[in-house]
């Protein structure tokens, strides 16, 4: 382990994200959180990786937010409180766009968490596809006790999985939940004993290399962006969704569609670019 305060590696296809600082239950202090923007960013760009693994150094995941740095979101690029609230805003907004990247990468992403992954950690985990815990692990969000509110997850990803009124108890109370909650209330995929959780995300990756990743590609899109709409609307990116699929498989031809004859006259100002300009731009025009 170097002493950066995240780590980023490529292997082949996987993209391992790992928060490195233990003494302090790896939480987010400003620095690790630019960095985990600039990697999950950086992840975003690459065209050979498919997947994405993030977990924590030591025996913990992520404590979340480092609190003692909170008076600091405020201040300036010079470190001058100038900012207020509108410079704790703008910081908030800087995690929100990091978990709507992690959560919008077209890789699949797992969270692997031991130890505790509460408030900005467990606002990682939420923005993952998969998460895989061991049995010692707890969670929550505990913000609440120190005055508070969590900013990108907390309680808007969370009300998504969980409902409101679980989602009220997990911020309102405070409490520390077991790792089994979580998968029993939908927020989480697996527990596993302590000691397992590499081999399960090993055998995770296993299967998930097995699949067409053109395929998940789109599952991921249609039910991320489905989630957030109506069934109608919903039921629109599944049809889109099958007919990609029908022309990534080789059934692209449609007898009336250009076939790219439009794009091709556009760029040469054929007959057919012109025919269909001096017929439209003045149509209704007057």
């Amino acid at each position: 382990m170097t002493d950066q305060p995240l780590l980023l590696s490529f292997d082949e296809d996987v993209a391992r994200i790992t928060l490195n600082r233990p003494e302090v239950r790896n939480a987010l202090s400003i620095e690790l959180s630019d960095m985990l923007v600039d990697a999950i960013q950086a992840v975003k760009r690459s065209t050979d990786t498919k997947f994405v693994v993030i977990k924590g150094a030591g025996d913990t995941f992520c404590a979340g937010d480092d609190i003692t740095e909170m008076f600091r979101w405020g201040d300036d690029e010079r470190g001058e409180s100038t900012q207020g609230a509108n410079g704790v805003m703008r910081r908030v907004r800087i995690y929100q766009d990091m978990a709507n990247s992690l959560e919008e990468l077209d890789k699949l992403t797992v969270s692997a968490v031991d130890g505790y992954a509460v408030g900005g950690g467990l606002e990682i985990t939420m923005a993952c596809d998969f998460v895989i815990a061991t049995d010692r692990s707890l969670w929550g969000m505990p913000e609440v006790d120190s005055g508070i509110t969590p900013g990108w997850g907390g309680t808007t990803r969370m009300a998504r999985y969980i409902g409101k009124r679980r989602t009220k108890e997990i911020n309102i109370i405070g409490a520390l939940m077991p790792a089994a909650r979580a998968v029993e209330w939908g927020l989480w995929n697996r527990v596993v004993p302590t000691g397992r959780l590499d081999a399960e995300v090993e055998a995770l990756l296993e299967v998930l290399r097995a699949k067409n990743q053109q395929a998940c590609r789109q599952l991921k899109v249609i039910i991320n962006r489905g989630c957030e709409t109506d069934l109608y609307t919903a039921q629109g990116f599944e049809m889109l969704s099958a007919g990609l699929s029908g022309a990534v498989n080789g059934f692209w031809e449609v007898a009336d569609a250009d076939c790219g004859r439009g794009v091709i006259d556009f760029t040469e100002k054929g007959s057919l670019w012109q025919r269909r300009r001096e017929l439209s731009k003045d149509f209704w025009a007057d």
